[in-house]
């Protein structure tokens, strides 16, 4: 009885705003009373409105009413707080439906403060005391407060599951260990925990050491972009000076010409007029003969005639060559020419050299380089389909399959006369160039007796005419290979042979990382086996090449994947 008197009270003395006990209460001019704070806080809110409403019955107010202070309510106040009537708990005291209600608690309930994983309840703080009292309650496991603690209890033998089976990986109560998990590998839940914190504990050492280091590079990254921006200013600058730089060579390359021609225009011209004037005295001598040969041949007096005749002077020969007359009028033509001739020269070579600029520029990477691939299927990731440039094959190579396949033959064939082609060792290019992170695969098949093959990766500006070894794969600078023959592998570079060890395979596997310089083969089967690895620096793009000497030896460039 006393509780429903308290209980009524507290619903006469509770401000409309808060339900809460009045604090400095106020009454409005409908006669609602409310905490002094809850309504001044309501009627801030509405002031931009301009009228002003009771929160309780919804009476509207302008302008803004002033508030008394309720001194009876007040005074009562104090008098039933004297006999025992307490505020009630805030709202924020109540579980809401994010929070773990108490299960002791009827009525509206009060948030959990603990759960216990014994009672398999949870627990506001009034209804927790027993726990905190009590010798034999004091020994529960108590935790943060969680809905999911009906998973702790066993749906088979409805137990608090204590213990852990190793063998299915999960929990179960004490019947289940003596049951269906008796021969099991069971422990209890408590060591299993001890060894599962441990792992956790490892895991999260890497993790903060990951953190550590990943933090060390987000700070490196702000230097390392100045870096970028800084070496790229400078290359920039560099290269307009150096570019710029060939303008002057060029206008003085183009004023030599000019003055050389003028000279030459000056000398030839000073031929033409000299001939010129000696051509005019001999005509004039000439038409002087001419004229004194007519006055004799006229002369009636025959005596006259034979006697002047004997003293005529005989007639002298040209002093010139009349070769001139029939000469084609070509001059400065073929100076044309050459200087035409030059400009395609150069202009081939700064597209050839834009090309690779390019190409290197594109290649700058200053970031982490991914980890290598390790399984086949890594590799193929990064697969290059290659094919075969038929103006760089020895004539002795055929090519065949879209121009992935050659066999050697005993006979020339009908390629055309090119440059760029091998004149002397079997060997051809691909057309490709080859950046960044390639993988291509070479399937060989040598014949009885042959030397074998070899898998190659050279610039492109490797010799190609003549006998000599600078032209073969792996024998100069320019150029790494892998010479595969029936039962054993030897790798060349400069000359320089390195004896290599590994199972041998019909095909043969070449992994380049432009970038990162590395340059690696690999013998294919089932499972992928290094065979030599290099790692040097790259400054230009490559090609991939192959060596096949034996008649109806081939070598074929495998498809991707």
């Amino acid at each position: 009885m006393e509780q429903q008197e308290n209980h009524v009270d507290r619903e006469r003395f509770s401000c409309w705003i808060c339900v809460d006990l009045l604090k400095d209460p106020v009454t409005t001019v409908c006669g609602h009373s409310f905490c002094k704070s809850c309504i001044n806080t309501h009627w801030d809110k509405e002031e931009e409105r301009g009228s002003y409403s009771c929160p309780q019955c919804r009476q509207t107010f302008t302008p803004r009413p002033v508030l008394e202070k309720n001194t009876m309510l007040a005074d009562s106040l104090e008098e039933l707080k004297k006999t025992g009537l307490q505020a009630s708990p805030a709202d924020h005291c109540y579980a809401g439906p994010e929070d773990v209600a108490c299960d002791v608690c009827t009525g509206r309930k009060l948030k959990a403060l603990k759960s216990c994983l014994n009672c398999l309840a949870s627990y506001c703080e009034k209804h927790l005391q027993p726990h905190l009292q009590s010798a034999a309650l004091k020994k529960h496991k108590l935790v943060k407060p969680s809905e999911k603690l009906q998973e702790n209890n066993c749906s088979r033998h409805d137990e608090v599951m204590k213990m852990f089976c190793r063998t299915d990986q999960q929990c179960i109560c004490d019947l289940c260990s003596v049951e269906e998990h008796k021969d099991h590998d069971t422990v209890s839940a408590a060591a299993e925990r001890t060894e599962r914190q441990r792992e956790l504990g490892l895991r999260r050492q890497t993790i903060q050491q990951r953190v550590q280091d990943t933090e060390k590079d987000v700070k490196l990254l702000p230097q390392e972009e100045e870096a970028v921006n800084g070496s790229a200013d400078k290359a920039v600058e560099d290269s307009e000076e150096i570019l710029t730089e060939m303008i002057p060579l060029l206008e003085k390359r183009s004023s030599d010409v000019k003055q050389q021609i003028r000279s030459q225009q000056e000398t030839e011209v000073s031929r033409v007029r000299e001939l010129q004037e000696r051509l005019e005295q001999e005509l004039t001598e000439l038409k002087r003969k001419d004229h004194e040969l007519k006055q004799l041949s006229d002369t009636e007096d025959h005596n006259q005639l034979l006697h002047n005749y004997p003293s005529l002077s005989p007639l002298s020969g040209s002093t010139h060559s009349s070769s001139f007359r029939i000469r084609p009028l070509r001059d400065f033509e073929d100076v044309t020419a050459a200087v035409s001739q030059v400009r395609g020269q150069l202009q081939d070579i700064l597209n050839e050299t834009e090309t690779e600029i390019l190409q290197i520029v594109s290649q700058v990477d200053v970031l982490l380089r991914e980890p290598e691939p390790e399984t086949r299927a890594d590799f193929l990731r990064y697969s290059q389909e290659i094919t075969l440039d038929p103006n760089t094959a020895n004539t002795e190579l055929l090519l065949s399959e879209g121009n992935r396949k050659l066999t050697c033959m005993r006979e020339d064939q009908s390629y055309s006369a090119h440059p760029d082609r091998f004149t002397y060792w079997n060997q051809v290019l691909s057309g490709e160039s080859l950046t960044g992170r390639c993988y291509w695969e070479v399937e060989m098949k040598v014949e009885l007796g042959g030397l074998g093959v070899s898998v190659a990766v050279t610039y492109k500006n490797i010799s190609r005419a003549g006998e000599s070894r600078d032209g073969l794969f792996g024998h100069n600078y320019n150029s790494w290979s892998l010479y595969c023959y029936r039962n054993r592998y030897v790798f060349y570079y400069d000359s320089f042979m390195t004896p290599v060890s590994g199972p041998v395979s019909s095909r043969v596997g070449v992994y380049l990382d432009h970038s990162a310089g590395v340059l690696s083969f690999y013998s294919v089967s089932d499972a992928m086996t290094l065979l030599h690895r290099v790692q040097t620096t790259f400054t230009r793009p490559l090609y991939a090449g192959v060596w096949v000497c034996c008649p109806r030896s081939t070598a074929e460039f495998c498809k991707p994947k």
